[in-house]
C-alpha cells in the first residue's frame, strides 16, 4: 500500500464522502467549490493509497463496493468527529453555524415554514436544508442531521424530542356544504364527494378513522384521491367535496372560515410527532440550538 499524506488524506475522505452523498463527481466538486477532475483525482489517490477500489464508476451512474461501503461508514464518523471538535473549540467563541440538513413529512412545512424567519435572523451562520417528503431516509447515507416523524419509534441509534400531537377532522368549504348539505351521521357521507389521500409509497388510501364504521362503498367508489396534501386541501377549498386531513394543516383555513369542520363528533383518530436524531455523544451546536428552537416553538394547534 502507498503512502499518502495526512493532508491528502483527508482530502480525499472530504471528497469520497461528499461523492457518495450526491452520487455525482461532478455535484461534489460543485459543492466544495472543486473542478470534476480535481475530486476524481483525489479520490483516486485515496483509492491508491488504501489499495482498494471505492467506487463502481460508469457512465451512468456511481456506486459503492463493498469495500467503499464499508470506508464509507469510518469516512463519515471520522469526519462527524472532526466537525464536533471543531465546533467545540468554538463554540464559546462564535455562534453556532454550518449547514444542518433536516427531514420532515411532505406537509410538514406548515409546521416549520412561520419558524424559519425568526430562526434565521438568530442564528445567520446555520445553514438550512430542508426536504419535505413522506418517503423513508437512511439517516447516515444521505448525511441528514435531524428528521421529524409521526408515530412511535423505538429505534436505539436514534434520539428522540417529542413535538406534540394532532387529530384528524373532516373539513369541506361552507360553498360546498350550501350545496350538498351537512352531514350528521357518518351515514350520510354516502351522499357526499369524500375526496381521498393516497400514500405515495403503498398506493393505498389513507383510512378514514370515525368512531362509526366508514360506509364501504364509499372508498371503493371513490371519484378522487390525491397524493400530495396541498393539492387534497387546494380542492376542498375548491368546493370540489369533504377531506380528512391533520388539524394542523388547516387550522388556518378553519380559522379565516374558507373550510369548516364536519363530524367532529365522530373523529377519533390522533398522532404524534417527534425530531429524531442520530444518538452521538456530543450534539453539534447547530442540531442543539435547532431542536431546542422547534420544540420551544413550534405549534401544532393541540387542544
Amino acid at each position: 500500500m502507498s503512502r499518502i499524506n495526512r493532508v491528502d488524506s483527508l482530502a480525499g475522505l472530504t471528497a469520497f464522502t461528499h461523492a457518495v452523498q450526491t452520487g455525482s463527481f461532478v455535484t461534489a466538486a460543485d459543492q466544495l467549490g472543486l473542478s470534476a477532475s480535481a475530486v476524481s483525482k483525489s479520490i483516486s489517490r485515496l483509492e491508491s493509497a488504501l489499495g482498494v477500489t471505492l467506487f463502481n464508476r460508469s457512465t451512468r451512474s456511481l456506486s459503492l463496493t463493498v469495500e467503499g461501503e464499508l470506508f464509507y461508514a469510518r469516512s463519515r464518523r471520522i469526519l462527524d468527529e472532526l466537525e464536533q471538535a471543531e465546533q467545540e473549540l468554538s463554540r464559546q467563541m462564535e455562534s453556532p453555524r454550518g449547514k444542518l440538513r433536516a427531514s420532515f413529512p411532505a406537509i410538514g412545512y406548515r409546521m416549520i415554514l412561520p419558524l424559519l424567519p425568526d430562526f434565521r435572523q438568530r442564528y445567520p451562520d446555520i445553514e438550512l436544508d430542508l426536504d419535505f417528503n413522506d418517503r423513508l431516509v437512511d439517516m447516515v447515507g444521505e448525511g441528514i442531521d435531524i428528521v421529524v416523524r409521526s408515530g412511535e419509534f423505538a429505534d436505539s441509534r436514534l434520539r428522540a424530542r417529542r413535538l406534540g400531537s394532532y387529530r384528524y377532522r373532516l373539513v369541506a368549504s361552507p360553498q360546498y356544504l350550501r350545496d350538498v348539505g351537512t352531514p350528521e351521521q357518518v351515514s350520510s357521507l354516502r351522499q357526499h364527494h369524500c375526496l381521498f389521500y393516497r400514500f405515495t409509497n403503498t398506493h393505498q388510501l389513507k383510512p378514514w378513522a370515525l368512531s362509526e364504521p366508514l360506509p364501504s362503498e364509499i372508498m371503493l367508489t371513490s371519484k378522487m384521491a390525491f397524493n400530495n396534501m396541498e393539492a387534497l386541501i387546494s380542492a376542498a377549498l375548491r368546493g370540489m367535496g369533504i377531506i380528512y386531513v391533520p388539524d394542523f394543516a388547516v387550522r388556518q383555513e378553519i380559522a379565516e372560515g374558507t373550510l369548516q369542520p364536519v363530524l367532529d363528533a365522530f373523529m377519533t383518530e390522533r398522532g404524534q410527532f417527534s425530531l429524531l436524531w442520530p444518538d452521538n455523544r456530543h450534539v453539534l451546536p447547530k442540531l442543539r440550538v435547532f431542536i431546542d428552537y422547534v420544540v420551544a416553538k413550534i405549534d401544532l394547534g393541540r387542544e
